[in-house]
């Protein structure tokens, strides 16, 4: 079996590392940009992931095409399976999760609201195998189509 990169893309506060803690926290290696801080610290983590045949979930926004591209081609000639998920929330939803955050995890409201403005869904022809939606029920669970 190949190893998996799974890419997210959605806006701030919509329940993306949530997702990552249920699903994939005992098969995959998370690369973020908020733990790692810098972009050299988020390669050399993407690099070994790579080197090593790890799969791994890059749980940062994404919003553009050109965001995925550093990740999509390296991972493709590695031999890894690559799946999207689109966290498609609503700007309200996103602000009342981002309101229940402390600290420096807690987003400026203009921040969620030019992130969403950017926003390109993930298509097959950026080189995904595989492309899911996930929205939160109003039970607060995840539906992943």
């Amino acid at each position: 079996m190949r190893p998996e990169a799974v890419i997210f893309v959605g806006i701030q506060g919509s329940g993306k590392t949530t997702f990552y803690r249920e699903r994939f926290f005992e098969t995959h290696v998370r690369i973020n940009l908020d733990m790692l801080r810098t972009r050299r610290r988020e390669q050399l983590l993407f690099k070994a992931c790579l080197q090593s045949g790890q799969s791994f979930v890059v749980d940062n926004t994404n919003p553009l095409a050109t965001d995925r591209a550093r990740y999509i081609e390296a991972a493709r000639v590695a031999g890894f399976s690559l799946v999207a998920y689109f966290f498609q929330t609503a700007l309200r939803d996103a602000m009342r999760r981002n309101n229940q955050r402390a600290g420096k995890s807690k987003i400026p409201p203009a921040a969620l609201a030019g992130t969403l403005k950017k926003l390109q869904p993930p298509t097959v022809n950026e080189g995904f195998s595989k492309v899911h939606t996930v929205e939160i029920s109003a039970e607060n669970q995840f539906v992943v189509t």
